[in-house]
């Protein structure tokens, strides 16, 4: 988290949900920091004086001090780059099924949101059945997918 922040101040000041959405973006998705790890980090490193966090249009943004921007320039090959390593420790599959869930979870949001009683019900049903089916087919039990 610590070289993600630092890297993406470095280019331009940024609020906490800016560092969040360029840290998925150029993750490919695979890197959804939350704002309780983003804050902690952002406050961390203000303490230790690489980073000075000021109100810009309403909002903290964060951005390099003088020592920042020098630690920046004198690590940059230490530092890497974060999000490249994520996405390339996280191998096809799992990516798969994290667009999967993003799709199911949008689908149950809808049911959620429009659906009737007896369609919200139903959808719960089909979620409670896929939960059991994912750990059958960690078990390796492929006899029983269709019950319970």
């Amino acid at each position: 988290m610590r070289a993600a922040i630092l890297l993406l101040i470095a280019e331009e000041p940024m609020h906490g949900y800016e560092l969040i959405q360029q840290i998925v973006e150029r993750s490919g998705g695979v890197w959804k920091p939350s704002p309780g790890s983003i804050y902690p980090a952002l406050s961390q490193l203000e303490d230790e004086g690489l980073v000075i966090i000021e109100k810009v249009a309403g909002r903290k943004t964060a951005k390099l001090t003088e020592e920042g921007l020098a630690y920046v320039e004198e690590h940059r090959a230490d530092l890497g780059a974060p999000w490249d390593d994520v996405r390339l420790s996280v191998g096809e599959p799992e990516q798969d099924l994290r667009e999967l869930i993003g799709q199911l979870m949008g689908a149950a949001g809808q049911v959620a949101a429009v659906g009737t009683p007896a369609q919200v019900k139903a959808a719960a049903d089909v979620l409670v059945e896929a939960r059991k089916s994912l750990y059958r087919v960690l078990a390796g039990d492929d006899a029983d997918e269709g019950g319970n």
